[in-house]
């Protein structure tokens, strides 16, 4: 008789644990930050590294720049430094102007990738350079428009930067 029992006490208890396992959601799996650079998600392989791959990029930034920054009316500064502290710099030919490290200062191409502290940009002679954002200022033009970006001010990721409320904050003297 207690036999019959325990057998009725496990089938319950096993019903009530496959309730609780269909009620919960299964996670996702999502690759952990060591193993995205392990398998080298974020960097480009060498086979790209090709200027000319990426000047229709550069187009599709030029037509959302004037888009997004009104270049075609007349320009309240006020707006545009809010407009272009927000703006996605992907695609824009970024000129080093001033350094800390003098080896950077000239270096020019068009911006591929963008971390909190580094620009990575495609020079002209299919070279990929990892340019740091502190202690730097780069230049970027438009519509004959030359616009300066302070590292310091950027050294956010461009999701982050998108979002943020900023404050004023004082220049860097190089």
């Amino acid at each position: 008789m207690t036999r019959s029992k325990e057998v009725m006490m496990d089938l319950a208890i096993q019903k009530k644990a496959m309730m609780r396992r269909k009620g919960k959601k299964t996670a996702k799996k999502v690759l952990t930050a060591s193993q995205r650079k392990e398998m080298k998600l974020y960097d480009i392989p060498p086979e790209h590294h090709n200027y000319a791959d990426y000047e229709p990029l550069h187009q599709l930034w030029v037509d959302y720049a004037r888009d997004s920054l009104n270049t075609d009316r007349p320009i309240v500064m006020s707006q545009f430094q809010h407009k272009l502290l927000k703006a996605d710099l992907h695609g824009s030919i970024l000129t080093v102007t001033k350094s800390k490290c003098p080896s950077y200062v000239g270096t020019s191409g068009i911006m591929l990738q963008e971390t909190r502290n580094v620009f990575k940009i495609i020079t002209k002679e299919n070279r990929l350079k990892t340019i740091p954002k502190a202690n730097s200022i780069f230049t970027l033009s438009l519509d004959g428009l030359a616009i300066t970006i302070y590292g310091n001010h950027f050294r956010l990721r461009a999701s982050e930067r998108s979002v943020k409320k900023f404050k004023l904050k004082p220049t860097i003297d190089l």
